[in-house]
């Protein structure tokens, strides 16, 4: 071997120089570490805003407006000054509905468009409140009712006239229902996009509607049949949780057709950050933050939770708009999905050759 093959050969041209940071980034983006390494601030951000949301919501409920029905038919002085008394002690809160009598106010608590009948009587004053519209909200109203009484000289009667079933004392069963309706709907959705990645679009769906109607069958035989705790219509009831979540599946199918893998993000936001701190089931809407209260009707989480209680504790007084706002989202996410499913990450189409062919 000559000299000249012994000497090293110096590095030269572009695979000899180091990589730079342009390179390095390049590198970076299309390795494991990246994708792995923005979950790992999502994953902490998500975990902040889970837990100042649902504080923000929950922690301290304060009155902001309260529909309330006022019968003026008899003893119209004192119940003035029993109900001034009481939107001081609420800090102006009351939104007073004024009827001629109290069956009409009956009927609009029945309604659900007011969350307590005051009137005068021969004994002093009467408040009727309604537990099943929103626990919080009755106990707050008792509590005041009680205090302005004694401060005006007058006796009061509290009576619940909607009052929760003895498994459910705090309002929460409905709640939870809700709640585990929207959360499976979705990771229901995460599920088939792993592990049956190759359903075409009408498969996707069906397959949706099929996982909706045995689990909202299974939560509501759970908590009915088997635990007890609310004695639920039941046809009614589970059909109401399997639109709530064929409705948060198709959501994130949605997300999922626009934003590929990161479509988690803005399910786990709407539904789970927003919807459910929102939908009153925990809270009563009069107690939440003015906005979430508003906001929270208009997302499923809330529908489902208002469709719920309707149905439970108002029956033959059920409302269209809660089934308007799980279809409206329903027919949106079907529709998105449907047009531009050649986005979709799934389909038959979209395997590899040699996975078609094996199989």
């Amino acid at each position: 071997m000559s000299a000249p093959d012994l000497e090293p050969t110096s590095p030269h041209g572009a695979h000899g120089r180091p990589a730079g940071r342009a390179e390095k980034w390049a590198a970076f983006k299309k390795s494991p570490y990246f994708p792995a390494t923005v979950l790992v601030f999502i994953v902490a951000a998500a975990a902040g805003l889970f837990a100042g949301s649902y504080t923000y919501a929950m922690a301290n409920p304060t009155p902001h407006t309260i529909p309330v029905a006022v019968v003026s038919d008899t003893g119209q002085g004192r119940g003035q000054e029993f109900v001034a008394g009481m939107d001081e002690a609420l800090d102006t809160s009351l939104d007073v509905h004024v009827f001629a009598t109290r069956d009409r106010a009956r009927h609009a608590l029945e309604e659900q468009e007011v969350f307590a009948i005051m009137r005068a009587t021969d004994r002093g004053v009467s408040l009727d409140v309604a537990s099943a519209s929103g626990a919080t909200v009755a106990e707050l109203l008792t509590q005041s009712a009680v205090k302005v009484a004694k401060e005006i000289g007058e006796p009061v009667a509290v009576k619940d006239i909607k009052p929760l079933q003895p498994g459910d004392p705090r309002g929460l069963a409905l709640f939870y229902i809700s709640l585990a309706a929207v959360i499976v709907g979705f990771v229901g959705a995460i599920q088939l996009s792993v592990h049956a990645r190759s359903l075409i679009p009408l498969e996707r769906i069906a397959f949706t509607v099929a996982y909706s109607l045995l689990g909202g069958f299974v939560i509501a035989a759970v908590v009915d049949w088997l635990l007890g705790a609310v004695d639920l219509p039941f046809v009614e009831s589970w059909l109401i949780l399997a639109f709530t979540m064929f409705t948060s599946g198709m959501v994130f199918t949605m997300f999922n057709t626009l934003m590929g893998r990161w479509a988690m993000i803005p399910t786990w936001g709407l539904m789970v950050l927003l919807g459910n701190p929102s939908s009153g089931g925990a809270v009563s809407w009069p107690l939440l933050p003015s906005p979430l209260g508003y906001i929270g009707r208009w997302l499923p989480p809330g529908a489902s939770v208002n469709a719920q209680h309707s149905a439970v504790y108002y029956q033959g007084h059920q409302r269209l708009f809660p089934f308007l706002v799980l279809g409206a989202w329903a027919l949106v996410s079907c529709t998105v999905f449907w047009v531009w499913r050649h986005r979709h990450p799934g389909g038959r189409d979209r395997m590899p050759r040699h996975a078609a062919t094996t199989g």
